[in-house]
């Protein structure tokens, strides 16, 4: 009658996680996510960060925010250095998930409401439902809760910072010795070396975010702007919960999977949010990776084996591009990496260290996707390099 008594004991703790929910919360429950992403690390191994790991990570945060200020002339971004377990990546990060997956986990949740006391039920049962739409929705809050959490443990298992997506998941920078254990296998080179050139860009990373004021807004914006654009197919999911045995978790955690029941509309709009998007993940990438670069010359003998790590992970996507689609219902792939690098790294050459950052001064000043195409065009192109225009006061054109 009850089935596996673990998977019934799950049941009753997500089912009391759902009852405990506030209903002003959200439409996510975002304590049983937080609670389904901590058991799944938890329960493949999440040891606490020792002291002496925890000296480790911060000594080469440290130094490596040093190295950086030979390289860059934005100012250091990593105030208190930190060191997570897994556990604790999660619990750090989920005001930010909670930022990014609750536009399109509205959706969904106002779409399975619908579904679960719509038209597909008879008319008595129709009557019954709507007194129970509250904890309908809840019920499709602890379901989606479930996914995202599910998602997030997954994510967790394989980062090594806070900017592995190309996002700011926290204002402080952070490395897991876990991530970096899982990254450094099979991979022929020394641990502290390793650990250096990680943290060499995590911290460059946090360069940028702390101290470009519109970059934050800038990426987050287009990524609410594509989430604008994403459905919910209500008759995949209309039919998936037709046939639903509540009784079975497992099935109704199959049932919500996500991702074939997000369905991008290719709008113009939403095109636009897109390559927006993923010009600018390119151009925080390359700029990463080519300031990283100058501040490992002639330090790190492994720096150009690992940059090269490093730039096919995230050029050809893996499990945490995966996760992230799910949650969102978007690939968050610089797809034009080394198009970007050139493009800073000419930049450098012609016009020097402050020329280069400087253009993060203002976003008109960056390069779009068509300058991808065309650096060395970008690079000599003096119109585009003027910010004298964005800095003229009101009413000096007054004055001729």
């Amino acid at each position: 009658m009850f089935g596996n008594p673990e998977q019934m004991a799950q049941a009753m703790r997500q089912f009391a996680d759902m009852l405990s929910a506030s209903q002003g919360s959200g439409p996510v429950n975002w304590d049983m996510a937080k609670n389904i992403a901590r058991h799944a690390v938890v329960a493949e191994g999440d040891p606490s960060v020792m002291e002496g790991e925890r000296r480790q990570i911060v000594e080469a945060l440290s130094l490596a925010d040093l190295w950086l200020n030979e390289a860059t002339t934005l100012p250091s971004g990593v105030s208190s250095p930190q060191a997570w377990s897994r556990s604790e990546w999660i619990e750090n990060t989920i005001p930010v998930w909670r930022k990014l997956c609750e536009p399109i986990a509205e959706r969904m949740v106002e779409t399975m409401g619908g579904a679960l006391g719509g038209p597909g039920l008879p008319p008595e049962a129709q009557q019954m439902a709507g007194p129970l739409m509250g904890m309908l929705k809840q019920m499709g809050g602890m379901m989606v809760g479930q996914q995202i959490g599910q998602a997030l443990g997954s994510l967790a298992r394989e980062v090594v910072g806070t900017t592995d997506i190309g996002l700011p998941l926290s204002d402080k920078a952070a490395l897991l010795p876990g991530g970096i254990a899982s990254f450094s296998e099979g991979l022929e080179v020394p641990g502290d070396e390793i650990r250096l050139y990680l943290a060499l860009r995590e911290a460059a990373h946090h360069r940028l975010f702390q101290h470009v004021p519109w970059l934050r807004s800038h990426l987050f914006g287009a990524v609410e702007e594509y989430a604008k654009g994403i459905t919910v197919d209500t008759s995949a999911l209309e039919e998936q919960i037709r046939g639903l045995d509540i009784n079975n978790p497992e099935a109704i955690q199959e049932a919500l999977s996500g991702g074939n029941l997000l369905k991008p509309e290719e709008t113009e709009r939403q095109k636009a949010a897109l390559a927006r998007l993923e010009t600018m993940l390119a151009l925080v990438e390359g700029w990463v990776a080519t300031v990283v670069d100058h501040a490992a010359e002639g330090k790190l003998p492994s720096a150009v084996a690992l940059a090269e790590t490093v730039r096919r992970r995230r050029a050809t996507g893996g499990p945490a591009e995966l996760t992230f689609g799910t949650l969102v219902g978007l690939e968050l792939r610089p797809r034009r990496l080394r198009e970007a690098g050139a493009l800073w790294r000419a930049l450098e050459s012609e016009r020097g260290v402050d020329g280069r950052d400087a253009l993060w001064g203002h976003p008109d000043l960056m390069p779009t996707a068509e300058d991808l195409d065309d650096p060395e065009a970008f690079v000599r192109g003096e119109a585009a390099w003027d910010i004298s225009q964005l800095e003229a006061k009101p009413d000096e054109g007054d004055e001729s």
